[in-house]
């Protein structure tokens, strides 16, 4: 293409020139996408141009120049793109800058952008990885209202939200509407109904989606991963075992997380003696292991009572590096609340804590089951703490039925010590 421009074999169009900046801008940087942008003709300096340069400067991360490019823009009368917006709100959906999102939706509105149904998409995740299922809810009521008509990764991302809050007869009619909704065998949006169906212990329609996925020229090993884990969930570990074999003779065990997600659906079990030797397996064939594997082995060990292990374990996993997207992820929190429900049970209201912590980060307290698992550590322990329920409502969680009879059994213990 560059030949081209300096040759001159024939006259670049715009969607040539559009094509050339995104590249160059990807592969060169900024500077370079600015001055391939300074060579394009004029009357070609539309507005596909403009807003490839203002989503190129956006992928790098690079706010301020895409804010006056944008700025420029409105003064020659070129349409904004959505695109641009969109890639505008993500990068302001850390906790940090998301105050900023309702200026952003102001601005989009005053330069008069229709928000489309992935702007919605991306709003609707936001909510959905802070656990907030009612903010997630609004936003989808805005969509309805604005007559944008959901497709299935609104209902993806509905669905999922919900299994995770535990609303399982909501989480069945999003599923549904997943399925109503497909547009062809969407390999992304058939993992995601393996793995509800494996929440939901569907074990027909399971096997019914991972027959479609199956009939796929290639099947990657992702997919089998996800079928693993969703077998496992519905206790069908024979099934997941199958699968795993599978993998293994068709794909090759060459990640981690190949193993990861077998010693996972063992030690949900208390397996410890066939998750280990998935660990043994994992490190003869050179796959190191991570934080997550030994979250999984921890989990394992407390199931098998063996406590000892189970925290020696749970040691060897925070000393090595955790990003903030894997502590932010359903598997791990959900490991995680596990084996704070294993304490609870034997009243150990340190470990739990500490481990309670971590969900506090990732703002999994919002869900009020999560707090009831940490009230009963106390109950158990029979250690009274008036301010229990004051930090599950600063917490973001509302207090159920169970909640109030846990505490009313918590303030007798405050009673007695009195006595």
């Amino acid at each position: 293409m560059e030949w081209v421009i300096r040759e001159r074999p024939y006259r670049p169009k715009e969607l040539d020139y559009s094509y050339l900046l995104e590249f160059t801008t990807k592969i060169h940087g900024i500077s370079e996408g600015e001055k391939l942008f300074n060579r394009v003709p004029r009357d070609l300096q539309n507005e596909l141009l403009y807003n490839n340069l203002v989503i190129a400067c956006l992928d790098k991360g690079v706010i301020r120049l895409s804010l006056e490019y944008m700025k420029k823009m409105r003064e020659l009368s070129h349409p904004i793109s959505h695109l641009v917006f969109n890639r505008l709100i993500i990068l302001h959906s850390t906790p940090s800058r998301r105050k900023m999102i309702p200026k952003i939706l102001l601005q989009m509105k005053a330069d008069k952008v229709v928000r489309h149904i992935s702007t919605y998409n991306i709003l609707m995740k936001i909510e959905a990885n802070e656990h907030n299922v009612e903010g997630l809810v609004k936003v989808f009521n805005d969509m309805k209202k604005a007559e944008v008509e959901p497709n299935e990764i609104s209902y993806c991302i509905l669905a999922t939200a919900h299994v995770v809050a535990r609303l399982y007869t909501a989480a069945e009619a999003y599923v549904e509407a997943v399925e109503k909704a497909m547009t062809g065998n969407n390999w992304s949006t058939l993992d995601v109904l393996i793995m509800l169906y494996g929440y939901l212990g569907k074990e027909r329609e399971l096997e019914r989606t991972w027959q479609v996925v199956k009939e796929f020229p290639c099947v990657r090993p992702k997919s089998y991963m996800v079928a693993i884990e969703a077998m496992g969930r519905i206790g069908q570990l024979n099934r997941s075992e199958e699968l795993w074999s599978e993998m293994k003779s068709e794909k090759g065990l060459k990640s981690t997380d190949q193993f990861n997600s077998m010693i996972s659906v063992y030690c949900k079990h208390g397996l410890i003696d066939k998750a280990t030797r998935i660990y043994r397996e994992m490190k003869t064939n050179g796959c190191k292991t991570n934080s997550i594997t030994y979250r999984h082995l921890a989990l394992g060990c407390l199931k098998a009572g063996l406590l000892a292990e189970g925290l020696k374990t749970l040691d060897l996993g925070k000393n090595l590096p955790t990003s903030k997207r894997v502590r932010n992820s359903t598997p791990w929190l959900e490991t995680t609340l596990s084996m704070i429900e294993i304490f609870a049970e034997k009243g150990d209201v340190k470990n739990a804590e500490k481990l309670f912590e971590e969900l506090k980060e990732a703002k999994y307290i919002r869900f009020t089951f999560v707090y009831n698992t940490l009230v009963k550590a106390y109950v158990r322990a029979k250690i009274y703490d008036p301010n229990l329920l004051k930090r599950m409502i600063l917490g973001g969680a509302r207090p159920d039925a169970e909640t109030y009879s846990l505490l009313k059994l918590i303030e007798h213990f405050g009673t007695g010590s009195h006595d």
